[in-house]
């Protein structure tokens, strides 16, 4: 554990690139492979389930530290962040040990889950008494749920690379599937990913990394200088669902999502076509659910995930297919290397001869306004604009101009304006900014400024909202969008204006109006506003518009109304 905190505390430090690789490339140098393998795991972005309530863990704080509720509330109002907070209140360690990583999360971490809560606490209070302030961090982190660290997986296969002499591509294509909760890391593994050699997977069902598009937003009238003549492109529509890989292989198939997990249980009609694929075939592509000769709304495929059994009901009303737009490899040859202008012809007589497998269609047109005007009709057609792929285009890992061109030409988000009335602090280097907020909009148009103004009164006055009465309806949580000097600017309104807090929650009386965009909108019956919004970020902060002008839940009403297609009514 120490020596994972020491590259903990090493990345966090810094935020040049070339430090965090050389950090990381030290620990993995001289770490034992158990540890090593677990450390990849973390850094790779691997989620450990929460095994401890927070609720217990800042009881059992308090208590060890010999403080009451209310200071140690003050305490993590001032860090932002629980697990600092505790490390920081807890006494000196009176047993320090060196236990590794692994041992620590095999042998003490993971078995927490099946403990009672007395039991629970008395193991948590010996460890934290072996470990320092930044090991206590780590491991409260870790209990909780909660471990974040600010390096990508990029550099963390860039360092391996180096430590293994390998190709960085190599240990990319070795590391997707590593970070899925049901197989836990060990030292063959992680062995496994700096072996020698340049060959394929080592398992058969192995994907390849994904290459990831940028954001066009360059003004129209700009495209010609930048891209050049569309007919040096292949468009595509932009599909909201599910990116995906098949792997056809030995006879078998499996589909990897882009978050690197085994979803082919869960997308068995799927499955059942890419049986018809040869063996060595590997395909990219989006998973949506197909009805009506179109695509349906990402919600009605987010619901098919969240089933645990799919029933013959289940597979009818959400039927899944797969769109494929690129071949990676075909007869068993890896075909990333080729240009697109290659792989495209390729991929149209591997999809040709699968009965039930879609090809993602190209469109062609003379100028880039002739393409604007066919994106436009996107949310008609229930997609998201555009990609676009360079015909000299090779396939690349991850998002990086440097092994091609691909960029996502997407319409503009549907947006509202609303009322920030939550705010709850950031994590990492935000964790002492209130960066993360909730937004409301109201019930209905007030009738003018004084009858917004009178709501306003009585909340701060903590006078309950009548039923029918004009009020604010919360909506939608946001905490991307604005810059650090914005974050700061609010961050000083929601001290300022605080009315209450609820643990890292702060009530703020409404004093701003943020324009939020958002790319899909769906009725919930989770949320009070019996709507919830897909994607949602702040694009701006409405100085110019008085809370009385924000929008209200019949301008949601009407974008639901209006299916996949319009902005909000201005």
């Amino acid at each position: 554990m120490k020596a994972f905190a020491r590259l903990f505390n090493d990345l966090d430090a810094t935020t040049a690139t070339s430090a965090k690789v050389d950090a990381l490339q030290r620990y993995f140098a001289t770490t034992p492979p158990a540890d090593a393998a677990w450390a990849v795991y973390f850094l790779a972005g691997g989620k450990p389930r929460q095994v401890v309530p927070t609720a217990l863990l800042r009881a059992l704080a308090c208590k060890r530290a010999g403080i009451e509720p209310w200071l140690f509330e003050e305490a993590y109002q001032a860090v932002g962040d629980l697990a600092e907070t505790i490390a920081h209140v807890l006494p000196p360690p009176t047993h320090p040990s060196d236990i590794g990583l692994a041992e620590w999360v095999e042998q003490r971490l993971l078995p927490l889950r099946g403990l009672g809560p007395i039991e629970q606490a008395e193991r948590i209070t010996r460890y934290w008494d072996e470990l320092d302030t930044a090991e206590r961090f780590l491991l409260t982190k870790l209990i909780g749920g909660g471990f974040r660290v600010g390096v990508s997986k990029l550099l963390v296969q860039r360092a391996l690379a180096a430590v293994g002499g390998l190709d960085a591509k190599i240990v990319a294509q070795r590391m997707m599937g590593y970070t899925d909760a049901r197989q836990m890391p060990d030292p063959a593994r992680y062995t496994a990913l700096l072996a020698a050699g340049t060959g394929g997977p080592a398992d058969a069902g192995q994907p390849y990394p994904f290459f990831l598009a940028h954001q066009l937003d360059a003004p129209l009238d700009g495209f010609d200088a930048k891209l050049g003549a569309p007919a040096d492109w292949f468009v595509e529509w932009k599909y909201d669902g599910i990116r995906a890989q098949i792997v056809k292989r030995a006879g078998q198939v499996w589909i990897w999502s882009r978050g690197e997990e085994l979803v082919t249980e869960r997308f068995p009609e799927i499955a059942a076509v890419a049986a018809q694929l040869a063996d060595g075939t590997v395909l990219d592509g989006e998973i949506v659910v197909w009805k009506d000769d179109a695509p349906a709304t990402f919600n009605l495929l987010q619901q098919r995930i969240g089933r645990k059994t799919l029933t013959k009901r289940v597979l009818a009303d959400a039927p899944a297919g797969f769109i494929a737009y690129d071949v990676l490899e075909c007869a068993g040859v890896d075909q990333r290397s080729q240009p697109q202008s290659v792989r495209r012809p390729l991929l149209e007589a591997v999809v040709g001869a699968i009965a039930g497998m879609q090809l993602s269609p190209l469109e062609t047109r003379a100028t880039w306004a002739e393409l604007a005007a066919l994106r436009g009709s996107s949310r008609e057609r229930g997609v998201e604009g555009f990609m676009l792929k360079h015909r000299a285009a090779t396939y690349g890992t991850g998002r990086t101009k440097a092994d091609g061109t691909w960029w996502k030409w997407k319409i503009d988000p549907l947006s509202v304006d609303a009322v920030l009335i939550y705010a709850q602090a950031g994590h990492g280097r935000r964790a002492s900014v209130y960066t993360d907020y909730t937004f409301a909009v109201w019930n209905r148009t007030p009738a003018d400024a004084a009858e917004a103004q009178a709501v306003i009164d009585a909340i701060a006055a903590r006078v309950p909202a009548q039923d029918g009465a004009l009020q604010l309806v919360a909506f939608a949580k946001a905490y991307s969008g604005l810059t650090d000097e914005e974050f700061k600017r609010v961050d000083k309104v929601i001290r300022a204006h605080t009315l209450e807090k609820f643990g890292p929650v702060r009530s703020v009386k409404p004093t701003l109006v943020f324009e939020l965009g958002f790319e899909g909108i769906n009725r919930s019956a989770r949320h009070k506003s019996g709507i919830a919004v897909r994607f949602p970020r702040m694009l701006r902060i409405r100085d110019d518009k008085p809370l009385h002008e924000a929008d209200t839940l019949q301008t949601l009403e009407a974008l639901l109304a209006s299916g996949p297609g319009r902005s909000a009514p201005q």
